[in-house]
């Protein structure tokens, strides 16, 4: 055995910086990043913020959007802990923003499990960084890609982390625009639902041109021509994901009237953004929670 030769090896590689600025995608743009500017976030680059600002341009109401979207995700995760639903596996996880999915239901159940799972490495970085679970409970990541669900479902760490013969939260929250009809998204969403037991719920939501047709037109052209693959789907489109399933009341609505807190003023810790502005059009989402019988 060349032992100077493997020496020198292992010296090259722990004195090669671990990412690349290419390696990490940070000479383009990447939609949870964009998605972290939108929610005031400090974890995205120039790629990010100039795809960003034209989308606003387009549709001003990104901003608003994101807040929503998030802020129903941490309601729905409260519901469905107070259920008793302790496993969460969260699907296009984007940049870590306190307080995340498993900080909302371990502060209620600290034994719940969560399992994220995201293709970015940046995400991939910040979640084994930051995204500390409870001592009863277990967090895992899992660096895959929703267009190949197997590789979500047959992860070690999803199998390792969650029991797939109890009932699951499947969450992809803000996430289904980016899956075209070209990568089959229905058919995406019905091979991860018929993985998970009955009893299971998921919660999705997704952009809309219902409220905003025109902008949302000029919104997707501009994610185009940068590079971006997108699809925003109407209500009757949004609700084929759910076919099968029990939707849960008040059914597909937009994301701010689904079961609202009283007090939004905690929803998201980052910089202030009038709530008063979350109209319908400004949002511009569909979302909703279902139990599969």
């Amino acid at each position: 055995m060349d032992r100077n030769g493997e020496r020198r090896r292992r010296t090259e590689r722990a004195a090669r910086p671990p990412h690349s600025e290419r390696d990490l995608g940070l000479d383009r743009h990447h939609s949870a990043r964009i998605y972290d500017y939108f929610l005031g976030g400090k974890t995205n680059f120039p790629p990010d913020r100039e795809v960003a600002e034209k989308l606003l341009a387009a549709f001003p109401g990104f901003r608003n959007a994101a807040r929503a979207n998030r802020a129903f995700m941490h309601r729905a995760a409260r519901f469905l802990a107070e259920r008793g639903i302790h496993q969460f596996l969260d699907i296009g996880t984007g940049i870590p923003t306190s307080p995340n999915l498993h900080e909302v239901v371990q502060a209620m159940a600290p034994r719940a499990r969560v399992v994220y799972a995201d293709n970015d490495p940046i995400v991939l970085a910040h979640a084994r960084a930051l995204l500390t679970g409870s001592a009863e409970g277990r967090t895992a990541y899992v660096d895959a890609d929703i267009t190949r669900p197997d590789s979500i479902l047959h992860s070690a760490q999803v199998r390792e982390t969650l029991d797939l013969d109890r009932p699951v939260a499947l969450c992809l929250v803000g996430l289904l625009h980016y899956i075209t009809d070209e990568h089959d998204a229905h058919g995406i969403v019905r091979h991860l639902v018929e993985a998970i037991p009955a009893g299971s719920y998921v919660v999705l939501s997704q952009c809309t041109p219902d409220f905003a047709p025109e902008e949302w037109e000029q919104a997707m052209e501009v994610y185009k021509m940068d590079g971006g693959s997108a699809q925003v789907r109407p209500k009757e489109e949004f609700a084929r994901f759910f076919e099968g399933l029990d939707l849960v009341e008040p059914g597909i609505e937009v994301p701010h009237r689904w079961h609202p807190d009283q007090d939004t003023s905690q929803v998201v810790n980052l910089p202030p953004h009038d709530p008063g502005d979350a109209t319908d059009a400004l949002v511009s989402m569909w979302a909703g929670v279902a139990r599969k019988p």
